[in-house]
């Protein structure tokens, strides 16, 4: 199955669950605009090069449509599809009022000059601009983009519109970013890791855990579990991973990782392939990196007691049902990582006030917006006796459809 397959079988699991109507169904189901575009780029070296970028507008029942925006090799209309439905009930599951989008171009950000970055990216947004907006669709960072990108974005929006930080959010602080943003994704991962053990009568400081992944999202996530008092077994990037028994010094990691960009070398662990990782034992396994990496090849040897996914659709179907059946509790994606889309709201309520929160006031809500969702969810689980993933898709579904409902399709 496609990356939008695996999104809808979920859906669609759901919808059997509350007895969805298939017309429903589907006005649920497709985006409500794709725009694919041809971006051509001078690179420095003369050459001419022309890239595809991606803008997948899902649903916009419950206010603008929101999603990140990745440059990565493997970027292609079905996986953008998938991640801008997520959004949709993303968004619906924390009750934020934005719909779905995600956007991407096919590219590897490794290969380009810091020019070349931001002429792609300029280039882009010329050539989608009359579709995105504060009241529209807002881009946001995600794989391989940042905020120095979302500076880009806001500026070339802006000659078109006028002064417009709401257009976009992650920015840097000094063009009207929100203090939280760069961490929240990790942070609310936290957060849920947290409510999780909770209901199992334990606690992070007497837990261990195994991160996949040590970008954005992976690094803050093992710094705010360890500053808890969880032990972090391993961790990993792009070059391989790293594992102690005796858990992972994180300050010290995050500081090798500032010097040397890698985690690979670094004195403290052992090295250890992604796929090694992902079966080791411990309580919590968390994929904080690539979509997919959880396959009915390896669930049966994944020994973690609960997994919570702090990447998108890092989990097959198949994998899926078979923790399930393991008893494992799965934390989805739309629950457990949307700490991002979350503050990015706060970013987005900030820009159109003209007025700036404290980091205090982020993080306060941030959690309270968080443990809202996941005990809600929870309480769909246990009540009807369904997986957390289930129990979230019934909640954003429910959600959107009454929004799509009462406006009327006229």
């Amino acid at each position: 199955m496609s990356s939008f397959d695996d999104t809808n079988y979920y859906f669609r699991r759901a919808a059997k669950v509350m007895d969805l109507g298939d017309r429903i169904q589907e006005l649920l189901l497709e985006p409500y605009r794709e725009l694919t575009v041809n971006i051509p780029l001078e690179m420095d070296n003369g050459e001419i090069r022309t890239f595809t970028g991606y803008r997948i507008q899902h649903n916009n029942s419950r206010g603008p449509m929101k999603g990140g925006l990745r440059y990565h090799p493997q970027v292609d209309v079905n996986e953008t599809k998938s991640l801008a439905s997520l959004m949709t009930w993303k968004t619906a599951v924390v009750e934020i009022p934005f719909g779905g989008a995600k956007g991407g171009i096919t590219v590897d950000p490794s290969e380009l000059s810091d020019r070349e970055n931001e002429r792609l990216t300029r280039k882009f947004i010329q050539r989608i601009h009359e579709n995105i907006g504060p009241m529209k669709d807002i881009p946001a960072p995600d794989m391989n983009t940042n905020p120095q990108v979302m500076a880009y974005i806001m500026n070339e929006y802006s000659k078109f519109y006028g002064h417009s930080p709401a257009v976009v959010t992650g920015k840097p602080l000094d063009l009207h970013g929100s203090p939280g943003r760069d961490e929240a994704t990790g942070r609310g991962v936290m957060y849920v890791t947290e409510q999780a053990l909770e209901t199992m009568g334990t606690a992070i400081s007497q837990c261990s855990f195994v991160v996949q992944g040590f970008g954005n999202v992976g690094s803050h996530t093992c710094r705010l579990l360890a500053a808890e008092g969880g032990k972090i077994l391993a961790t990993s990037d792009v070059n391989g991973g790293l594992y102690n028994p005796e858990g992972l010094d994180i300050p010290a990691l995050l500081a090798y990782m500032a010097q040397h960009r890698t985690i690979k070398g670094f004195p403290g662990g052992h090295s250890i392939s992604n796929e090694e990782m992902l079966v080791l034992r411990c309580d919590v396994l968390i994929p904080a990196a690539l979509g997919h990496v959880l396959t009915r090849d390896n669930a049966k040897d994944v020994q973690a007691r609960v997994v919570i996914e702090a990447a998108n659709a890092p989990t097959t179907p198949d994998a899926d049902e078979i923790f399930d059946k393991r008893g494992i509790m799965v934390v989805p994606d739309i629950l457990a990582n949307a700490g991002g889309v979350t503050v990015s709201y706060f970013e987005w309520t900030q820009n159109i006030q003209q007025f700036t929160w404290e980091l205090e006031k982020v993080n306060q809500e941030l959690r309270r917006i968080m443990l809202k969702a996941f005990h809600t969810t929870y309480k769909v689980a246990t009540e009807k006796k369904l997986s957390m993933r289930t129990a979230a898709f019934i909640v954003g579904i429910g959600r959107v459809g009454k929004a799509t409902v009462l406006q009327g399709l006229a």
